[in-house]
């Protein structure tokens, strides 16, 4: 551990202590010599005016009415915290098309001479950090920062959007209310002015938009939750009901450690399938979803979804159908 990582972590030890931290537990949390601790102690006092209180004998800890005012100056973060940023950044400019990386390359440029500091010359190979974006859509960057500024600055929003089920073009006025991040899509939840109700647009299919001067209205947290995460996907809405799905055995083994929905249950039966509950509301979603496992899947529950899903695979069938005599 170098110094200024012994420093982060000496502040935080003062920071958290109830009573002085003994000299000796500081040296085997910091890994160093006794001498050291006095330095790094000195150092925090007297060049960074932290509020160090106690001596060599009782202990030293930081004196309570002056801890909350003092902060490190500065960007202090340890090279394993500086490392995992720059992960973080990998994903969020990658995952988004490299949509985002304009905007994050001066957070990149700043973490990554941190992390030459920390690194004494050593090249911190990024290319070791993949990130395969499956199904990524085409968005516009400049779309995306007007939306997200409605959003953090509570600002309404107007906007063309074009609807992927029918293909209309329709103008929206409505206040934003969060950015959600789903599959390698971003959405906006916001309140539709004109239809007076919650809705999740998809950000690609936005265009022309234009921030107002007006505030945005605000929907409680609760009423966000219900509405847009209560079913299944991101068609949200008040759950219509729950699907029973039962997995074979083999893919048993998949399904028991995702995380298909908040509220889902799931159960291994005696025979080594899984059976896995979750509520829904448009059923599309789910459909989908299954019929990725094909015969490994089945839809116990209820009938009109199960009847659904067979009418999909027959529809399939009937593509191939050999047309030979």
């Amino acid at each position: 551990m170098d110094r200024t990582e012994r420093i982060i972590a000496l502040d935080r030890l003062l920071r958290a202590a109830r009573r002085p931290v003994p000299v000796t537990r500081l040296q085997e949390e910091l890994g160093c010599s006794r001498a050291t601790v006095y330095r790094d102690i000195a150092y925090l006092r007297d060049a960074l005016m932290a509020p160090v209180v106690g001596d060599g004998e009782a202990g030293f800890q930081y004196d309570k009415d002056e801890a909350e005012r003092f902060e490190l100056p500065g960007l202090w973060l340890t090279s394993e915290e500086l490392q995992a940023l720059l992960a973080m950044q990998q994903l969020l400019a990658r995952s988004s098309g490299d949509m985002l990386t304009s905007a994050l390359a001066p957070l990149q440029q700043r973490v990554e001479k941190l992390l030459e500091t920390h690194a004494r010359g050593k090249r911190w190979p990024l290319e070791r950090i993949r990130v395969i974006a499956h199904r990524l859509r085409r968005m516009d960057e400049h779309v995306f920062r007007i939306v997200a500024s409605a959003v953090l600055d509570r600002r309404r929003l107007t906007f063309d959007y074009r609807a992927r089920s029918t293909g209309e073009t329709t103008r929206r006025s409505v206040s934003p209310q969060r950015l959600t991040h789903y599959r390698d899509n971003w959405y906006l939840d916001a309140w539709d002015e004109d239809r007076e109700g919650l809705r999740s647009f998809s950000v690609d299919r936005i265009g022309n938009p234009r921030l107002l001067d007006e505030a945005a209205h605000d929907i409680d947290d609760a009423t966000l939750d219900a509405h847009l995460a209560s079913s299944y996907g991101i068609f949200s809405g008040a759950p219509k009901g729950w699907a029973t799905i039962r997995f074979s055995a083999k893919a048993a083994r998949w399904v028991a450690d995702e995380r298909w929905h908040s509220q889902q249950q799931g159960r291994f039966l005696a025979d080594g399938r899984y059976e896995l509950k979750l509520p829904y509301s448009v059923p599309r979603e789910l459909l989908m979803d299954i019929l990725q496992y094909g015969a490994d899947a089945e839809i116990v529950e209820p009938r009109a979804l199960r009847e659904q899903l067979r009418a999909h695979l027959q529809l399939a069938l009937s593509n191939y159908q050999d047309d030979t005599p």
